[in-house]
């Protein structure tokens, strides 16, 4: 692990007035934005949709990385480069997506956990191979009654350092996105508990994996009432718990994440 390479692209991942752009979508996603505008989503078509977002005038300046999905990374600009060589020229840090999604958890009705820890070492050391600087994986925690279970927090939290452990033995710095979901009819005080209880979680796990928290990168949610709750806080209120929260359980070792999408 080159600890000073993976502080470095976590520094310029999150460069002041920067963001990441999430040029992820899995091939379902995007067929379903193609077929909104009624274009059929062909290899060759994706390949121009993500083109024409690489290439655009000026990107760099407000773009320090973008997160590729696993057919983006091995597709090419129309003149033959890389697109991961494409961006890294243009200042632009190239990344992947490498989790396989969130599946039901078994035995935890209505709770998820996210897959793709199988074979993920020798994944991203050819993703590394291919150009690949950093890596996301999201957890998904659901709000409702009676979840999520401590069981389901701990499963997503192990399996986020877990990826986080073997992204850094790979020379890659890991985003580490536990998202506490805003659906539901949850009040912002349940959403702040959850928050608390999950980040606290994946810290211990963090800190048990060895991972160095100055080579990640945290991506977290708001702390925010649900979607569907009759008296929602206002932004202020969001704001304020938000900050709360990241103050109690974020050690100051790591850089946040901004993202675009």
């Amino acid at each position: 692990m080159n600890s000073s390479e993976l502080m470095r692209v976590a520094g310029a991942m999150v460069a002041r007035g920067k963001g990441i752009l999430a040029a992820d979508e899995s091939g379902g996603t995007i067929k379903k934005r193609f077929d909104s505008i009624k274009l059929e989503s062909t290899e060759e078509h994706r390949r121009s949709y993500r083109e024409m977002l690489f290439t655009a005038p000026g990107a760099a300046e407000s773009v320090s990385g973008v997160i590729l999905y696993d057919e983006t990374i091995r597709q090419k600009t129309r003149d033959g480069t890389p697109f991961p060589q494409y961006l890294a020229k243009q200042g632009i840090l190239p990344g992947i997506k490498v989790d396989l999604g969130a599946k039901p958890l078994a035995g935890f009705s209505g709770e998820t956990i996210t897959e793709g820890l199988d074979g993920l070492r020798e994944r991203l050391s050819e993703y590394r191979g291919l150009g690949a600087r950093f890596a996301k994986w999201r957890a998904v925690i659901d709000i409702a009654d009676g979840i999520p279970s401590a069981f389901a927090v701990r499963a997503n939290a192990h399996a986020l350092a877990r990826y986080a452990a073997l992204c850094q033995e790979s020379d890659i710095v890991p985003i580490v996105e536990p998202e506490v979901l805003m659906d539901g009819a949850h009040s912002i005080e349940r959403c702040e508990q959850v928050t608390e209880a999950v980040l606290a979680r994946v810290f211990q796990e963090l800190f048990e994996h060895r991972v160095m928290l100055e080579g990640m990168v945290l991506k977290p949610n708001m702390v925010i009432s649900g979607k569907k709750a009759a008296n929602r806080a206002p932004p202020q209120a969001v704001a304020e718990a938000t900050l709360r929260v990241l103050r109690r359980h974020v050690p100051p070792a790591r850089p946040p994440c901004t993202c675009r999408s």
